[in-house]
């Protein structure tokens, strides 16, 4: 099947971040939901509506963030169908909680399937996609990962996933980068023992050491616990010049906190699992001040028009500013949609497939989509911001 061009994914970009634009903030503009129960009238692009499939954590330990990706689903879908859908027919949504648990995640992928949406859009955790994305695999589901990034999930060579966060090595070799660059030997590194926490620190220690840094402790914790009071008191007797948690948030905020009271020395450095609000609202302003956080290019950084607009039209619709990846399952949704429209048949897997992988410099958010062989991105990167006087700043 032929596709049509690049000129045809900028131009339905560029249309797409006009609608942003101008659309009227919190209206329910056209956008299409179902809930995980809702079966909706459509298979795939059969019906009257074209199903794009939704799988984020809505429920468990990540609830904020999935709830921020969900979000930026449905504006993207409210936005693309008020600028005239795709192909002629709105986009309606499959959205299936997949609450960062395997099992659980491999439930929702069997249900996105079974109601044959077009393509898979979202995960968040790892350690929910990995299971999940052999199910979506076997379907032959084009699927776009929003925010999980375990190398784990491309080295298994499935040709069907494509990754527009950036993966684990590039937030290691960031770290590992920054260390160096600040002379700042000793590391102490904490990870919760998920695949992805325990990837990151497992890339982080490797290239610290290739950079000619020690690794004085590498531990790992139970990310239910909330006195890590033993773990602080062991990492002051160390005298780190630096550590780095590669958890999630929940534990991160409470570690940082106890860390502070305790005095451990150097600066605390936490990953991509913790949003700056969720991490500062854990720790407390006064015990969170200081910490420096891994990020992908995160939307309030983004100096554009359409950044502005999105994030107002996304406080004044949900009451709260975007997190991390609401505004990447926005641009997930567009590619999505770009992909069908370049295709022309929403119901043809195979060619979507194709149409992602041939994707070059796709507008999005304060960079572009253009994938590797291994359905990774090119020119990935990673951010340092940290909070200073109650503002998180870019770190140079």
């Amino acid at each position: 099947m032929m596709f049509k061009r690049k000129r045809l994914s900028l131009i339905m970009a560029a249309l797409l971040m006009l609608a942003l634009i101008l659309s009227g903030c919190g209206s329910d503009g056209g956008g299409k939901s179902t809930s995980s129960d809702g079966g909706g009238s459509s298979s795939g692009g059969g019906g009257d509506t074209i199903k794009i499939g939704v799988s984020v954590p809505t429920t468990g330990p990540s609830a904020a963030e999935g709830k921020d990706m969900a979000n930026g689903a449905e504006m993207a879908a409210k936005h693309i169908n008020e600028a005239g859908g795709v192909l002629g027919k709105d986009i309606e949504l499959v959205m299936v909680d997949d609450a960062c648990d395997p099992q659980q995640a491999v439930t929702a992928a069997n249900k996105l399937v079974q109601d044959d949406v077009s393509i898979v859009v979202g995960h968040y955790c790892s350690a929910a996609a990995l299971p999940a994305s052999g199910v979506l695999h076997k379907a032959g589901m084009p699927t776009i990962m929003v925010a999980a990034n375990s190398p784990q999930l491309p080295e298994q060579g499935y040709n069907n996933l494509f990754f527009i966060n950036s993966m684990v090595f590039d937030q290691g070799k960031r770290v590992a980068d920054y260390l160096k660059d600040n002379n700042m030997d000793k590391l102490a590194l904490i990870h919760d023992n998920s695949d992805y926490a325990r990837d990151t620190a497992d890339i982080t220690k490797e290239l610290h050491e290739k950079n000619g840094g020690k690794v004085i402790a590498f531990e790992a914790i139970n990310p239910e616990e909330k006195d890590f009071g033993a773990l602080a008191t062991k990492l002051k007797s160390l005298n780190p010049d630096a550590t780095y948690f590669t958890g999630f948030y929940n534990a991160g905020g409470l570690i940082m906190k106890q860390f502070k009271q305790k005095g451990v020395s150097g600066p605390f450095m936490a990953g991509d699992g913790n949003p700056t609000e969720p991490f500062v609202e854990v720790a407390g302003e006064k015990d969170a001040e200081g910490v420096i956080l891994s990020q992908a290019v995160t939307i309030n950084y983004v100096d554009t028009p359409e950044a502005k607009a999105f994030v107002k039209e996304y406080k004044e619709t949900y009451g709260n500013n975007p997190l991390t990846f609401g505004h990447r399952q926005y641009d997930g949704i567009r590619l999505a949609a770009d992909a069908i429209e370049r295709v022309g048949d929403p119901d043809d897997k195979e060619a979507l497939i194709k149409a992602l992988s041939e994707t070059k410099d796709f507008p999005a958010f304060g960079e572009t989509y253009t994938f590797k062989e291994d359905g990774t991105r090119e020119n990935a990167d990673f951010l340092l911001i940290q909070l200073n006087n109650g503002k998180f700043e870019i770190v140079e």
